[in-house]
């Protein structure tokens, strides 16, 4: 089965992106981390392409998937035969809140 391609916008250390990647290592799946915390040229990015701010957003193969949790991105890639069903135990919980689960308000500079 060939691998897709992937492309994740995720926080560094957010329980939504843990969630993401820990799909992504279930199903050994190569991917881009591209940090939207730290590199303002990626948040922008993954805003344009998905059309909204909140994150995690995951490209696959073309289609953008905003706002998704890691359960969604399992079900989605799971629908389009992308990935066969395991019965691997993700390493983190897929579907869990920031800790501190608060928007960050939209005057908020970006790290450079």
């Amino acid at each position: 089965m060939t691998k897709p391609k992937i492309v994740a916008y995720l926080k560094p250390s957010c329980g939504w992106s843990m969630g993401v990647r820990a799909i992504m290592r279930k199903y050994d799946l190569p991917f881009e981390d591209r940090d939207i915390i730290n590199d303002a040229i990626q948040r922008q990015e993954m805003i344009q392409k998905s059309g909204q701010m909140m994150s995690p957003c995951v490209e696959i193969e073309g289609v953008m998937l905003p706002d998704i949790s890691g359960d969604e991105v399992e079900a989605y890639l799971l629908s389009q035969n992308l990935v066969r069903p395991n019965n691997i135990t993700p390493d983190s919980p897929t579907n869990a809140a920031c800790a501190s689960h608060e928007p960050e308000p939209a005057w908020m500079p970006f790290k450079q």
